[in-house]
This record gives structure tokens, C-alpha cells and sequence, in this order.
């Protein structure tokens, strides 16, 4: 696994500050161009264009074996802003980058479809958004991760509240306490502590490589250990997971935002990265931590998965089904094994195109029929095929249904079981696939050969604009593409494991 890095593979790259600068930059534009929507939209697209750029241009030493490294300042001993990317670095960060730009194009049919108000300051919400998921992605140590992990939560918090209504503010009260609490009574705590164990929380290091978990000091790690899962509260896992479904009240590019781009993934991304790179593979199988993960995010997945079946509003629904899908993420990398922790990076990429197709649709269809529940949609299929067709796809990838995405994860996921010796591991794998086509085939088979509601006419009714369907089916397709050729994420995930 390349957590450490000797230091001839180490490059200074002072890009890697420009990259996270380019969203921030592209925030504080935008905010200026509050009288000029068209010039507004512009810029956003050509901060995102940039950003995607930028981050690919990194995968020729990536792939060579190479650390790019920049340090921004040094507070204590050990103790630093630094940015750091590697290949584990690059599976977020393509991600984000990516999704940021196809998502700038939906955002603005949606919200001018639907005239919103205060455009500018979601956009430039947005923008700080991908600011903070950037720095997370780019972190050189667990402070830096921290930090950023905490803008993300800030940031997104007028996103959340945009409607500023009653259910709103609701809404996003629940949202920022939860993130907020979490990340002060579990996660500052354990980063002191650890840094007090170790003098330095650099990534490189493999924190915790070197310690003997004497019976004196094994307690104190497995603490810390928890710590470290509970207090990422962004990954989803039950029991704090309610903020999820409660933030569900904010305009769908935001959703989109949270359940695939930026906030969601900054939460398995720094778990995932805490349970490799902060406490280590070899660690974490001599205080046997793995397994009993893996069962208690088990939970989660299924759980999670029952309670979407139960959800007749379609963002609800979608909502449940990402905090069940985050965990199978976080139940890839907890099995320890090789192909079980590729089936778990892997899922951060696959889920979140086929996450934010899901979501732009249910967007498209409230802009075009100001429906939100699935009892209302029976034969809408017929009248929005492009938007229905992208919604059957994402659903056979969340699914896990060959030749599309998520069908990799699944195929890895069941493998790394087999690999693990974990025979209710790949039972709950099985239940959760059985569950996942309860609550997608039903949509799909209602849209497409179910009766309109009485009353209703299919004449009326049309697709969305082009602005909001043209990025609906290019994150679909997508979702094919990395289905039937996913080497290029792969090669990332690869050098991760070794």
C-alpha cells in the first residue's frame, strides 16, 4: 500500500495549492457577479473545467509511483497544513472535480427552471463546497483533513437552509449539530490524543507503524479507533446518520451535492483513510478490528436499505439508499483484504455518478411536473424517457447489474468475502442486492408501464430543459462507461493496495 513514501518518491508540486485554490478563487467571483447571472454561470463552469483539468494532470506521476507534496505552513513539530496526493488522494479528487462540472450544468436549469432565489450565494456555496472537499482529498496529515472536513460542514450549511423557510432551517440545524457535535466530541479528541502518542499525525508515516499495542496501550488505540468512525459522522453510519434524510429539504443540485459529490464522500473518504493510513492494515488485524466493522456497518446497510423501501418521496428514498450504499465502502476496507478494500474504493467513484444521475432525475422531474413522490410518477416513463432511462440506469448500477458500475463494486465486494472467510459478510451482501432492486424496480417499472394517475394526460407533460437533461445523461452514461472500462479509476485503487 503506498501509505508510506520514501522520500525519493516524494515531489514538491506547488500545483496542489492551485488546485485548491481554484474553487475558492471561483467562490469569490461569483459572489461579485451577483448582477450578472449568465457571467455567474460562466465562471463557475470554467472553475470546475480548470479544477478537472488541473487534478488529470496529475495521473502521469501518480502513476509513476511519485508523492506530489506541498507544504503551506508548520504550526508545532509534527504538526502541519500540508497537501499531499497520491493515488488514494486521486480517487476523491477525480471525483469531485468531475461531478463539480456536470453538476454547475444542472444547477442551472434547476434553479432557473424553478426561479429561485439567492443564486449567487448558492453558487458560491458550491464553489466552497468543492473547496473543502479538494483540501480533504489533498491532505497531508490527519489536522489538515480535519480542518477541511470542517469547512465542508460549514459551507454546505446555507446550501441545506437555501429555502429559508421553517422546514429549512430545520432541516439544517439538524444538519450542522449533528456534523458539528460529532466532529468535537469524538474526532478533536482523538487527533490530540493521537497526536500526543505519536508527536506528528503525518499520513506518510502510517501513524501508528511502530507502536506495540501492549495490553496498556491496545484500549487506548481501539478508542481512538472509534473515535475515528463516529466521528466522520458524514459517512452515514447508524446511528448518526439522521441528519442525512433531514437535509433532504434543500433544492435537489444540493442534495446531488451532498449524497455524491462533496459531503457524504468527504465522510467515508477520511474514514476510510484513518482506517489505512492512520491506524494501518497490520494494526488494525493484531487488535482484530476489521471484522467487527465490517458486521457493525452490516447494519447499516441493511437496515437503511428496509427503511428506503418504506419512502414514497423520491429523495427520501434516494436518501436511505446512500446511507445504505456509504457502508458497503466502509465494509470493503474493513475486511481487509485486497480485493475487498478495491471493491470498497472503488464504490467512491461509482456510487457517486450513479448517485447524482439518481438525484438530477428526481430534480428534472419535480422542475417538470412539481411531482416529488413515486405514487405520483406511474407512466411518466412515457413522457420522460431520456429522464427515466437515465434513472433505470443508475438504478441497475446501485444495483449491481452488469455492464454497469456497480456491478465492479459487487464483483470485488463478494470476492474480498470469499477472501476474508466471511460467510455472513456475503449474506449481507445478497440481502442487501435483493433489497436495493425492492426499492429501485418498482420506480422504474411504474414509470414506464404504469397508468397516469386519473385525471392526468401524458400530452401535457414533457422533459425537462436541455440544461438539466444533457448532464442527466451524460452521468449515466458514465456510469457505463466505468462499468464496462474501469482501469482508469482502477489504477488508482491498485496502488493503493499495492
Amino acid at each position: 500500500m503506498d501509505a508510506v513514501s520514501t522520500t525519493a518518491n516524494i515531489v514538491t508540486n506547488s500545483n496542489l495549492l492551485l488546485a485548491v485554490i481554484i474553487p475558492l478563487f471561483g467562490s469569490v467571483v461569483v459572489m461579485t457577479l451577483r448582477n450578472n447571472p449568465n457571467l455567474r454561470e460562466f465562471v463557475s463552469f470554467c472553475s470546475a473545467a480548470l479544477l478537472l483539468i488541473l487534478v488529470l494532470s496529475f495521473t502521469p506521476a501518480i502513476m509513476a509511483g511519485k508523492c506530489l507534496v506541498y507544504p503551506v505552513f508548520h504550526l508545532l513539530p509534527g504538526l502541519s497544513i500540508t497537501l499531499r496526493v497520491d493515488a488514494f488522494s486521486m480517487i476523491f479528487a477525480v471525483v469531485s472535480s468531475s461531478l463539480w462540472l456536470i453538476a454547475v450544468c444542472y444547477s442551472m436549469g434547476y434553479m432557473r427552471g424553478l426561479e429561485e432565489h439567492a443564486q449567487t450565494r448558492f453558487n458560491a456555496c458550491f464553489a466552497l463546497a468543492i473547496f473543502g472537499s479538494i483540501g480533504v482529498a489533498m491532505s497531508d496529515n490527519l489536522f489538515t483533513m480535519y480542518l477541511f472536513y470542517e469547512i465542508v460542514s460549514i459551507c454546505t450549511y446555507p446550501l441545506v437552509g437555501h429555502h429559508q423557510d421553517e422546514e429549512g432551517y430545520l432541516g439544517a440545524r439538524k444538519y450542522i449539530v449533528y456534523l458539528t457535535t460529532t466532529a468535537k466530541l469524538f474526532l478533536l479528541p482523538a487527533m490530540i490524543l493521537i497526536y500526543v502518542l505519536n508527536g506528528n499525525l503525518d499520513f506518510p508515516h502510517n501513524i501508528f507503524t511502530g507502536m506495540i499495542p501492549t495490553d496498556t496501550k491496545s484500549w487506548v488505540v481501539i478508542m481512538l479507533y472509534i473515535f475515528c468512525l463516529l466521528g466522520f459522522t458524514k459517512n452515514g453510519v447508524m446511528p448518526f446518520h439522521h441528519w442525512l434524510p433531514g437535509a433532504m429539504v434543500a433544492p435537489t443540485p444540493v442534495s446531488a451535492l451532498l449524497h455524491a459529490v462533496a459531503v457524504v464522500k468527504v465522510g467515508v473518504f477520511c474514514t476510510t483513510r484513518a482506517m489505512l493510513y492512520v491506524f494501518g492494515l497490520n494494526l488494525m488485524t493484531r487488535l482484530n478490528l476489521g471484522i467487527p466493522t465490517a458486521y457493525y456497518v452490516s447494519f447499516t446497510i441493511i437496515m437503511a436499505s428496509i427503511i428506503a423501501l418504506s419512502k414514497d418521496n423520491l429523495k427520501m428514498r434516494l436518501a436511505y439508499s446512500t446511507i445504505s450504499q456509504l457502508s458497503y465502502i466502509i465494509l470493503g476496507v474493513a475486511m481487509l483484504t485486497p480485493h475487498s478494500i478495491q471493491g470498497g474504493l472503488i464504490h467512491i467513484v461509482n456510487h457517486a455518478f450513479a448517485k447524482i444521475t439518481l438525484f438530477f432525475v428526481a430534480g428534472a422531474i419535480f422542475v417538470a411536473t412539481r411531482k416529488k413522490n413515486i405514487s405520483q410518477m406511474s407512466g411518466l416513463g412515457r413522457s420522460m424517457p431520456f429522464t427515466f432511462g437515465a434513472f433505470a440506469i443508475a438504478s441497475l448500477s446501485m444495483i449491481g447489474v452488469p455492464p454497469v458500475a456497480g456491478f465492479v463494486t459487487k464483483w470485488y465486494l463478494l470476492v474480498g468475502t470469499m477472501e476474508a472467510h466471511q460467510v455472513g459478510l456475503l449474506l449481507v451482501l445478497i440481502v442487501s442486492t435483493v433489497l436495493n432492486v425492492g426499492y429501485f424496480a418498482p420506480v422504474v417499472y411504474s414509470a414506464f408501464f404504469g397508468k397516469r394517475p386519473e385525471g392526468e394526460v401524458e400530452t401535457g407533460i414533457k422533459e425537462a430543459p436541455l440544461t438539466m437533461v444533457v448532464p442527466i445523461l451524460i452521468a449515466a452514461t458514465v456510469t457505463i462507461i466505468i462499468g464496462i472500462y474501469p482501469n482508469f479509476m482502477m489504477q488508482f485503487v491498485r496502488a493503493v493496495t499495492g
